[in-house]
C-alpha cells in the first residue's frame, strides 16, 4: 500500500523576511512593557532603598523558572525520545488516506522541531506558572520553628507553616510532568504504530507497553505520597465550617486511618503496575487501577460517610468535644487572642454611682468624642482646601497629641494635591505634571470641641455651647503664622499622599533646570523646587525614553521642562510603597498621617499572615474587615484566606521624600523572623522606634477586627456551649448606616478612655458586641489599648445574660424616636440632610454604660452648591439604677448629659481648662438654678457672639451681623416655618464664614 507523498509550502524571500519582522514585532509588544517595567522598577527600587529585596524576589522567580522548566522539560523530551526511539520499524497503514502517516511523515519531516519544540513550550509554561510560587521556596529555606506542637502528629507548627507546603509543591510538579510525560508517551507511540488502535482489541508494543506501564506506576507512587501529606492536611480540615475547623472525630477516626489503608493500596498497585514490565497481561495493571478507584470510593468517601451519619452526628457534641477543644486553642493562638493578651470582666451594665463619684470617669467624659472622621471630610474640604486643587480624604483620621502636657484625641489629615480636582488649563500636562505636584499642610482639630467665635483665641470645648459647630483647626503649614502653630511641622509638603495616587498617571516632574525660575506651585506669591531625595533621575535619554514607553506620553521626551537635574516621583500612595517594597506583607487598608519630629509621616501598619494554621479558624480578610466604613470608601484588604495574623511590622512613608521604613515591632512572631531571613537588611528593629514616633502607633482597624470577628466565637470555653452557639456574640449593625435605609457593620472607634488605675486617659480601639442571632441586646464591650504602655492588651467586659442593657441598634431607636428628637428632626429635614454621627459606647460609673452621639445637620440646597455638615445637637443615653433608660438631647454634650446624669454636665470639660473650675472626685456641682433658663432641646443656638477688645473694624461687623442671623434662627425655630428656618440657616452658615475670614 503506497502513501501520498506530503506537500510542502515553500516562502518567498520577501514572506520570509515579513514573517521574521512581524515575529520581532510581535516580541516586542509582548516582552517590551515587561522589560520597560523591570528596568523602572529596577530603578524605583534603587531609589527607595530596596534594590535587594526586588533582586531576591527576582533571583527566587528566576530559580523556580528554571528548575521547574527545565524539570518539566526534560521529563517530557525523555519520554518523547524513548518513545521515539523504541518505535516499530515498520508500520502498516491504513490505507491512501490514513491521517496518522500523514501526521507521522510531517513529524518526521521536522523532528528537532517537534522533539525539543514541545518540551520547551511546556517547560516554558510550567516555569512561568511556578515562578509564582516564590514565597513557598523562601519560607522553606528560611522558616524555623513555632516551639509549639500540634495535638494530633505532634509536630511543630513550623511544619506545617513552612515545610509541608514546600512537599506539596514539589509533589504537584512531579505529578504535572509525569501525566504530561504519560500523555506525549501515549500520543508518540500512537503516531509511530507503537499502539494502534485497529482491530478489536489493538495493539500495544513491548516497549510502549513498559514505557506506559513504568510512569503509570511512578504516578501511583506518587499518589501514595500524597496519602501520606494528606493526613497532615487534614488538620486544616473545613469538614465542619463553619461551625469549627480542623480534623475532626471523622477524620481521625475515619478518615486519617483511611488514608493510610489507600497508601498501602497505592503502593500495592503501583507494584501491579511495575509488573507490566514483565507480564505481557495489562489484565494486572487494569485491576491494580479499579482497585486503587473502588478503594479511593469505598475508603475514602463512602466509609467516613458511614461514621458521619451513625456514629459522630447522633452525638455529635461528646464527639466533636476533644477537637472542638484543639479548635478553640489553635484559633486564639493564631489570631493573637490568647487568655494572656486579654483582660475578661463582669460588667453590670447598670451602675448606683454617679460619674462624679468615679475619678476615672472625668477623662472618659471629658473625652468623648464629637467629632467623626467619617462624615467630617467636607467639612474640612470647605474650611481648609484653601485652594480647588487640594483635597482631603473621604475618610479622616483620629490620632493623639501631647500638647502642654495634655493628651488629647485629633481628627487629623494631611491637605493633599488632589489631581482629580484639576479642571480648565490646570489639566493639561505641564500643570498637572510640573507644576501642581504636592499638597501642602497639616491640619487636625480637637476631636471633642466645636468652635465658638466668641473671641479671637478662645474656644469652648464639649461642655460649653457651639453658635457655629465647626472643628478648631489646629494648622500647621505655610499659611499659618508660627504663633498659632500648635502642631509644629518643619517640612509640611506633601508628595506622596493617598488623594495623589488617585490619579491614572501618579508621576509627577520634579526638580530644578539650571537658569530657570522654579515651576511647582507652592503659593500665589511663590513657587518652589524640590530638593528631597525622592525620584528617580530622568536627566538622561534612556530613562526618559524609559519612562515615556511606561506612561505612553512623548512629552516625557519632549518636554522643555525637564531638565538634567530633573526626577520624576511615581508610586505615591503610602500602603503602595509599603507593599512594593515588603511584598510578603499585607498592608492595612488605612493609612494615617502623623507628625513626627517636625515632618509628615504616613504610618501603614502591616500583617504577616499564614493560610493554614493547624486546627484554626479560616477567616476572609475581605470579608471579616468589611464595615460601613468600608463600604463607603471601598478601602479594604485583599481577598485572602488566612489562619494565622500577626501586626508584626509598621512601617513609616515620609511625605516629602517618601522614604520607606519598615519596623519590627513583634519579634516573637516566627512568620516575620523567617522573612527577615529572606530578607535581612528590610527591617529595622524594634529599639530602632523613637519614643515620639512610638507614641502615634494606633492598634490597627483591620487587625482588631478580625479578631472581634474571632471573639464572637472563640471567648468561649466549654466546647459544648461552643457547639450549642447559645453564649456566641456578634458584630452589631452600624445604626447610623440602617437609619439611612443600608447595613453593614458598625465600625471599631478609637476613643480616649480614663485609666482605671491612674486615670489619665488612654487612647484605646473599642467596640461594642451583640447577643448572637440577631439578639441585638449589649453582651459586650471589647477595648484594646494603642498607647506605648500596654500596648495590644485588651479588656472585654462582659455583661450579664440574666439582664438586658441596650445595645447600639436599639439605643439608636430609642433615641430617635424621643418626642424631642423626632419633633426637631421632622422640622429639619424637609430642608437639611440630617446626619448621625459615630454612636459611641462608654462604660461609666463602674457598672454603667452611657452612649453618645453627635447629630449633624447639612443643608439641602441642590446639587451645585457647597455644602458640609455642622454639629447641631448632641444625643446621649444612659440606663439608670431603676433600670430606666433616659435620652438626652441638647445642643451641647454638657446640657445632654445633665438631662440623664443630673450634675454630670460638669465633667464634659478637658483637662486642659482653669484647674480651679475642674470638678472633684466624689463631690457633686451644686445644683442649677431653677430661676435661670437651662438650656433645652428646643433652644437651638445659645448665646451671641462678642469680639476680643481691639477687634478691627471687619471683625466686629462680622459679629454684629452673626449675633442678627443668630437671632433670625431662633426665630424661624419658633415659628415652625420650614422655608423661612431653611434660609436662616443658609444666612447663618454665610455669616459664620464671613466672620472667621474676617478673624484671618
Amino acid at each position: 500500500m503506497g502513501m501520498r507523498p506530503p506537500t510542502s509550502l515553500s516562502l518567498s524571500r520577501r514572506s520570509r523576511v515579513l514573517l521574521v519582522a512581524a515575529i520581532v514585532l510581535a516580541a516586542l509588544l509582548l516582552l517590551g512593557p515587561r522589560l520597560t517595567d523591570t528596568y523602572t522598577n529596577w530603578l524605583w527600587f534603587g531609589e527607595v532603598g530596596y534594590r535587594s529585596v526586588y533582586l531576591t524576589v527576582l533571583r527566587s522567580r528566576v530559580i523556580l523558572f528554571v528548575a521547574i522548566g527545565l524539570f518539566v522539560g526534560l521529563v517530557v523530551w525523555l519520554a518523547l525520545l524513548l518513545a521515539y526511539r523504541t518505535r516499530p520499524v515498520f508500520v502498516p497503514v491504513a490505507g491512501p488516506n490514513d491521517p496518522i502517516a500523514r501526521y507521522r511523515t510531517t513529524v518526521m519531516g521536522r523532528l528537532r522541531l517537534f522533539g525539543v519544540g514541545i518540551p520547551v513550550l511546556l517547560g516554558l509554561l510550567s516555569g512561568l506558572v511556578a515562578q509564582s510560587n516564590w514565597v513557598t521556596l523562601q519560607l522553606f529555606l528560611n522558616g524555623g520553628d513555632f516551639n509549639q506542637q500540634d495535638p494530633e502528629f505532634h509536630l511543630d507548627i513550623g511544619f506545617y507553616a513552612f515545610d509541608l507546603p514546600f512537599y506539596r509543591m514539589v509533589l504537584n510538579w512531579l505529578f504535572v510532568a509525569v501525566v504530561i510525560a504519560f500523555f506525549a508517551s501515549l500520543v508518540t507511540h500512537y503516531v509511530f504504530g507503537g499502539l494502534r488502535l485497529s482491530g478489536r482489541e489493538g495493539v500495544l508494543t513491548r516497549p510502549a507497553r513498559i514505557q506506559l506501564a513504568v510512569i503509570a506506576g511512578i504516578f501511583v507512587l506518587l499518589k501514595a505520597a500524597a496519602y501520606w501529606f494528606d493526613r497532615y492536611e487534614l488538620l486544616s480540615s473545613n469538614r465542619k465550617a463553619p461551625t469549627f475547623q480542623g480534623a475532626t472525630a471523622t477524620d481521625i477516626t475515619a478518615v486519617l486511618p483511611g488514608k493510610l489503608i489507600l497508601l498501602s493500596i497505592a503502593v500495592i498497585c503501583a507494584i501491579a503496575f511495575f509488573a507490566g514490565i514483565v507480564l505481557r497481561d495489562l489484565r494486572v495493571p487494569a485491576m491494580a487501577a479499579a482497585l486503587l478507584l473502588l478503594s479511593s470510593i469505598l475508603v475514602g468517601a463512602v466509609y467516613p460517610l458511614i461514621v458521619e451519619q451513625f456514629s459522630v452526628r447522633p452525638n455529635a457534641a461528646d464527639k466533636e468535644s476533644e477537637y472542638i477543644e484543639r479548635n478553640i486553642a489553635a484559633t486564639r493562638q493564631a489570631y493573637g487572642i490568647t487568655k494572656d493578651k486579654i483582660d475578661y470582666k463582669d460588667y453590670q451594665g447598670v451602675s448606683k454611682k454617679s460619674p462624679l463619684e468615679v475619678p476615672v470617669d472625668h477623662t472618659t467624659i471629658a473625652n468623648a468624642r464629637l467629632l467623626d472622621p467619617n462624615i467630617l471630610s467636607p467639612t474640612f474640604t470647605q474650611l481648609q482646601q484653601l485652594k480647588n486643587f487640594y483635597g482631603f480624604p473621604e475618610s479622616l483620621d483620629i490620632d493623639r497629641y501631647n500638647l502642654n502636657g495634655d493628651v488629647q484625641d485629633y481628627i487629623v489629615a494631611a491637605r493633599e494635591l488632589n489631581p482629580q480636582a484639576l479642571s480648565g488649563g490646570q489639566t493639561n500636562w505641564i500643570n498637572q505634571h510640573t507644576v501642581y505636584t504636592h499638597g501642602n499642610g497639616f491640619v487636625s482639630a480637637p476631636a471633642n470641641r466645636v468652635n465658638h467665635p466668641q473671641s479671637e483665641n478662645t474656644s469652648v470645648n464639649s461642655g460649653g455651647a457651639s453658635d457655629s459647630g465647626y472643628p478648631i483647626f489646629m494648622v500647621s503649614d505655610l499659611f499659618t503664622a508660627p504663633d498659632k502653630q500648635r502642631i509644629k511641622v518643619d517640612q509640611p509638603r506633601i508628595y506622596f499622599g493617598e488623594m495623589i495616587a488617585q490619579s491614572n498617571a501618579d508621576y509627577a516632574i520634579v526638580g530644578g533646570i539650571e537658569g530657570q525660575a522654579p515651576r511647582e506651585y507652592d503659593s500665589d506669591t511663590a513657587s518652589y523646587t524640590y530638593t528631597g531625595a525622592g525620584g528617580v533621575p530622568i536627566g538622561n535619554w534612556f530613562n526618559r525614553l524609559a519612562f515615556a514607553a511606561k506612561y505612553a506620553e512623548r512629552n516625557l521626551l519632549f518636554s522643555e521642562a525637564i531638565g538634567g537635574d530633573s526626577k520624576i516621583i511615581f508610586n505615591r500612595d503610602p500602603r503602595d510603597r509599603v507593599q512594593k517594597v515588603a511584598p510578603w506583607l499585607t498592608t492595612d487598608g488605612n493609612a494615617y498621617p502623623a507628625v513626627v519630629e517636625g515632618r509628615i509621616k504616613w504610618i501603614v501598619d502591616a500583617y504577616t499572615t499564614l493560610d493554614k494554621y493547624p486546627y484554626a479558624q479560616t477567616t476572609s480578610l475581605d470579608g471579616a474587615v468589611e464595615d460601613s466604613i468600608d463600604k463607603k470608601t471601598g478601602r479594604l484588604l485583599p481577598r485572602k484566606e488566612v489562619s494565622y495574623i500577626r501586626n508584626s511590622v509598621k512601617a513609616t512613608v515620609d511625605a516629602y521624600d517618601g522614604t520607606v521604613t519598615l519596623y519590627e515591632t513583634d519579634s516573637s512572631d516566627p512568620v516575620l523572623q523567617a522573612w527577615r531571613g529572606v530578607f535581612p537588611d528590610a527591617v529595622k528593629g524594634e529599639s530602632e522606634i523613637s519614643p515620639e514616633l512610638r507614641a502615634h502607633f494606633r492598634y490597627p482597624e483591620d487587625l482588631f477586627k478580625v479578631q472581634r470577628e474571632m471573639l464572637t466565637k472563640y471567648h468561649v470555653d466549654n466546647p459544648r456551649e461552643f457547639f450549642t452557639n447559645n453564649a456566641f456574640w456578634a458584630v452589631p449593625n452600624d445604626p447610623t448606616i440602617e437609619t439611612q435605609g443600608g447595613s453593614a457593620n458598625q465600625p471599631p472607634y478609637y476613643v480616649l478612655l480614663g485609666d482605671p488605675t491612674t486615670g489619665k486617659p488612654v487612647f484605646n480601639l473599642t467596640s461594642a458586641m451583640v447577643g448572637f442571632g440577631n439578639r441585638q441586646f449589649l453582651s459586650a464591650y471589647i477595648s484594646v489599648r494603642s498607647d506605648p504602655d500596654g500596648y495590644g492588651k485588651f479588656t472585654i467586659l462582659r455583661l450579664p445574660t440574666d439582664t438586658q442593657t441596650q445595645g447600639p441598634q436599639q439605643t439608636q431607636n430609642r433615641m430617635t424616636t424621643a418626642d424631642e428628637v423626632a419633633r426637631e428632626k421632622t422640622l429639619l429635614s424637609n430642608s437639611n440632610k440630617i446626619k448621625y454621627g459615630n454612636l459611641l459606647t462608654l462604660p461609666i460609673a463602674d457598672g454603667g454604660i452611657l452612649y453618645v452621639e453627635p447629630f449633624y445637620n447639612e443643608r439641602n440646597t441642590g446639587p451645585n452648591t457647597s455644602t458640609f455638615p455642622q454639629l447641631l445637637r448632641v444625643l446621649v443615653s444612659y440606663r439608670d439604677e431603676a433600670g430606666s433608660v433616659k435620652v438626652g438631647y441638647a445642643s451641647t454634650f454638657a446640657a445632654a448629659l445633665n438631662q440623664v446624669l443630673p450634675g454630670a454636665g460638669a465633667l464634659a470639660t478637658p483637662f486642659g481648662g482653669d484647674p480651679a473650675t475642674r470638678p472633684k472626685a466624689g463631690v457633686l456641682p451644686p445644683a442649677p438654678d431653677a430661676t435661670q433658663p437651662q438650656p433645652g432641646p428646643n433652644q437651638p443656638i445659645p448665646g451671641t457672639v462678642t469680639p476680643p477688645a481691639g477687634s478691627s473694624a471687619a471683625k466686629e461687623a462680622a459679629a454684629a451681623e452673626l449675633n442678627r442671623k443668630i437671632e433670625a434662627v431662633r426665630a424661624a425655630m419658633k415659628t415652625g416655618n420650614f422655608s423661612d428656618f431653611g434660609r436662616a440657616l443658609d444666612d447663618l452658615e454665610a455669616a459664620v464664614k464671613a466672620y472667621q475670614d474676617a478673624g484671618r
